[in-house]
This record gives structure tokens, sequence and C-alpha cells, in this order.
């Protein structure tokens, strides 16, 4: 089985974090699976800029990229947080390989909109760099930054380069481990199983916004482009991801229409 997770938020701030998950998503690996990870950093991000001297303002959840940003997102994204996540995995036997989009053009990316700067939409995946690594059996970790074939370079929401990663390398199931049980429904109970509409009804009613929204558009986004499974998840939960492969309900499922018709 094919396997993408998404990591962010706290789960990459502590090294207690990032070695059990680095523990866990080890094990699913040596079961056999093609594990890929992609991961963010926006509160290392944010920590970064502030410390710098250089505010954070967002749209819809994603950052405005200026160049003094986009030099930061390559120091924290690229860099740090990168690195130390591949020797959390390194640390718990896995043969982790550090990869951002712009690797063998792993995620090609165009300007989403001139008042966001530097910020980049996916537009094609090529994943023959992940099908080569895990067919070896190495486990690739990929910053969420992509380029286009100019060699402009773009910052790309981790949640949209998780989706664009899972759809070019066929992945069966992809899972965004975060900071929150799973969805919130508009009497902040958590939602098991979410279709694509009514994850638009909650964008739309105001009921999801920032990042939530992000990653809602992103879960229609991934079972749109033929991705198998779909799941946002705790990622603090120990265990979360044994427990996600075996099937348990745990944070939200998303589900196409026609799954559920059958």
């Amino acid at each position: 089985m094919k396997v993408l997770i998404k990591l962010g938020g706290t789960l990459l701030d502590s090294v207690e974090s990032r070695s059990r998950l680095a523990q866990e998503i080890a094990a699913v690996a040596r079961d056999g699976h093609k594990v890929v990870v992609v991961h963010g950093g926006g509160k290392q991000m944010t920590r970064y800029l502030a410390a710098h001297g250089i505010d954070s303002t967002f749209v819809n959840g994603l950052r405005i990229t200026t160049s003094e940003v986009l030099d930061g997102v390559l120091k924290i994204f690229a860099g740090t947080v990168n690195t130390e996540l591949v020797a959390a995995f390194v640390a718990a036997g896995a043969a982790a390989v550090g990869l951002t989009g712009i690797d063998g053009l792993l995620a090609e990316a165009e300007p989403m909109s001139p008042e966001l700067g530097f910020v980049g939409r996916t537009v094609d995946s090529d994943a023959r760099l992940l099908e080569l690594l895990t067919g070896y059996g190495y486990l690739p970790v990929v910053a969420c930054i992509a380029g286009d074939r100019r060699g402009q370079i773009y910052n790309v929401n981790a949640d949209l380069m998780a989706v664009a990663c899972a759809a070019g390398f066929g992945a069966d199931r992809l899972m965004f481990l975060t900071d929150v049980d799973g969805v919130r429904g508009p009497n902040n109970e958590t939602l098991s199983s979410l279709t694509p509409e009514q994850s638009a009804d909650l964008i739309s009613s105001g009921v999801a916004t920032g990042g939530m929204q992000a990653k809602l558009s992103a879960a229609t986004e991934a079972l749109l482009r033929g991705v198998g499974e779909v799941a946002i998840a705790p990622g603090a939960l120990t265990g979360v991801v044994k427990k996600l492969m075996a099937g348990e309900a745990i944070g939200t499922r998303f589900v196409a229409i026609r799954a559920m018709s059958r």
C-alpha cells in the first residue's frame, strides 16, 4: 500500500513528538508499505520571522510570501525542520531522505495570486523520484517548497503539497496529522466523516476558516484526484498511525459521494 502522511503544527516542535511519530511511521514502512512524508512548519516559520522583525500576514490561511519571507521558508522548511525530521526517522531506523518539491520537479508550481507574492499553486507532480526511493526502501521526507521550469521557488501550503504528492504518487491513503481531534462542526463537535459537499458547506458558512479551511479544500481535492482514503486525525494521540492503518474511527474521514452510494 502507498501511504502519504502530512505532518504539521506543534507536532514538529518538540523532540519527543518528532521521535514518537517517526517511530510510528517507520513501523508502517517496515511492514512493507511505501511511505512518503510531507511536512510544513508554519509555527517555526512564524517564530523565525518574528525574531527577524518580519510580520506574518495570512489570506485564507495562506501566508503572504515576500522575497524576505521566501528566504526564511528555505532556511526553516528545507533547512531546520526537514533536517530535524529526517534525523528523527534515522533514529527510528528508517532510511529517510530529505527533499523539497523542487527536487526532480516533484511539485511544479505557478503563482497563486499577485496579493500572495511567492505563494505557489501546484500544477503538476512528477512522482518518479518518490517511486524510485520507496522502491529501494527509502522514506522520502518532503518540505512544502515547489518550483517551476524557470527556476522560480514557491512557498506552497503543506496540505496542498501533500495532495499534489499523494495524487502523483497514486497514494491509497492520505493522512493529515494535526493539532486537533478532527474537523469541528457548527456545534464544536468532532465530525467522524464528511463528504466534499459537507466540507464546502462548513467553509461557506464560516464554521471552517484559516488553516482548517485549507485542510478541507485539500482533502476534497485529494478525493477528486483519485486518492483512495483521506483522514484528518490528532497527531498527539499515541499510536495514531497504527490505529488509522487498522481502520479505526479516529478524527474525520473524508468520503466521496460515489463511495457512500455503494
